[in-house]
């Protein structure tokens, strides 16, 4: 998928997997995301939204976090207001992790895992992680202001091996493919 042409207003990205089996430590994802500034686009990002944090003009939420996963379809999402965002953002990259303790794991051990990114009813991306299975974390989205202001999505899936906190950080700093 490359980008989508319209502007884009309010987007939710919805994860999802599958509970440990019997005996397992849980299994505990998150969706992340960094904004970064007009003036510096692939540096250090100006926030970063997770599941104990939302934006500081409330453009970025967490509406629903799982620790392990159970429950019936999406247990993660994230709401994003891309028409709200104020113009000192041009940049915000959402990206995946998978929580490290007690026990390290990958893509590759999550069962039924997945992401979708939508506007309202229309889904904007769709992935099930297969293609980073051996990543600890990935990226998922890059939201872009164009040249006429409006907010562009470009898929962006690409692992790391990174823990949580290095992820979050790091996200944003590597500029994508054109």
């Amino acid at each position: 998928m490359g980008s989508v042409s319209s502007g884009l207003g309010k987007v939710e990205v919805r994860l999802k997997w599958d509970p440990s089996p019997w005996g397992e430590s849980p299994r505990h994802l998150d969706i992340v995301a960094a904004t970064y500034a007009v003036d510096d686009p692939f540096g250090e990002p100006v926030y970063v939204v997770h599941y104990d944090s939302r934006s500081p003009d409330g453009t970025i939420n967490m509406n629903r976090h799982s620790q392990t996963g159970m429950g019936f379809g999406f247990v993660e999402v994230m709401s994003l207001e891309f028409d709200r965002l104020s113009s000192a953002y041009s940049r915000v990259v959402v990206g995946v992790i998978i929580h490290q303790e007690p026990d390290p794991r990958t893509f590759g051990d999550m069962s039924n895992a997945g992401v979708v990114v939508v506007e309202g009813y229309q889904e904007l991306l769709a992935d099930d992680f297969s293609g980073v299975a051996a990543a600890r974390a990935t990226k998922v989205a890059e939201f872009t202001r164009n040249d006429s202001g409006a907010w562009e999505m470009h898929e962006m899936i690409r692992g790391s091996d990174s823990e949580p906190a290095g992820f979050m950080g790091e996200m944003g700093t590597v500029r994508p493919h054109t």
